[in-house]
């Protein structure tokens, strides 16, 4: 079987993986997930794993009610870190091997992040699952995930949400919204669009990166994404 790309970074909202729960672990939500990403994986497929962590906790939002910023986005690392646990949890149960490395060190269950092990992690057909970030405040997984993405060498980035792509317009409040099938990072930021945050799409663009938003809840959506189907929104660098 032939894949387009060879190794992907894929991110994954915490939203994700609450599945019809509407907050925390859905269990058949993350065992879902793990089932597709062993199949691409067992093709050979090197895949790095960037989870947020929003299904447990939002820094941001409590820090707009007065929680400060720092210790909410403290706090939202290690949901992420949670969230790596469980996925790790779930591919082994499939067969992977895998490994959690934390950009905060947590050495009794966690690597710390170092890109020439996850490199040679990922050389050996091990799934890393990078957790807690950048380890950085101000910086949400959106920036985690294209940071490793360089790092590692990715292809592409694969954006797992629970929307089909990008629209014009909330498609929720407003039925007549347009899905994009192909639109630049410059055009995103310009339209003001919840693609990424501004720093991700800039460090993105500048580095030559493509994106392909698509539905995780959309079963085979990620090995059609990786073998270069018309999957969701692919977010070019530009003309």
């Amino acid at each position: 079987m032939e894949y387009r790309y060879k190794t992907v970074l894929l991110k994954i909202s915490g939203e994700a993986l609450q599945g019809p729960l509407g907050f925390g672990l859905d269990p058949d939500t993350v065992d879902d997930i793990a089932t597709q990403i062993a199949e691409v994986s067992r093709d050979g497929v090197r895949l790095g794993v960037v989870i947020g962590g929003g299904n447990i906790f939002r820094g941001q939002a409590l820090a707009e009610r007065g929680l400060n910023r720092v210790t909410g986005d403290h706090m939202g690392m290690l949901a992420t870190v949670i969230n790596a646990l469980a996925m790790q949890d779930a591919l082994e149960r499939q067969g992977l091997a895998t490994r959690v490395q934390s950009a905060i060190t947590m050495v009794e269950f966690t690597e710390p992040y170092i890109r020439r092990r996850a490199i040679r992690h990922l050389e050996k057909g091990r799934v890393v699952i990078f957790a807690a970030g950048t380890g950085n405040p101000y910086l949400t997984t959106d920036t985690a995930a294209v940071l490793r993405a360089n790092e590692i060498g990715a292809d592409i980035i694969l954006k797992a949400t629970r929307v089909d792509g990008i629209y014009d317009r909330d498609p929720i409040k407003y039925p007549q919204a347009v899905r994009f099938t192909e639109i630049t990072y410059l055009e995103a930021i310009n339209r003001k669009l919840q693609v990424m945050d501004t720093t991700a799409m800039s460090l993105a663009m500048d580095n030559g990166l493509e994106t392909v938003v698509f539905n995780l809840q959309k079963q085979g959506n990620i090995k059609r994404s990786i073998m270069g189907e018309q999957v969701g929104t692919l977010v070019r660098i530009g003309d």
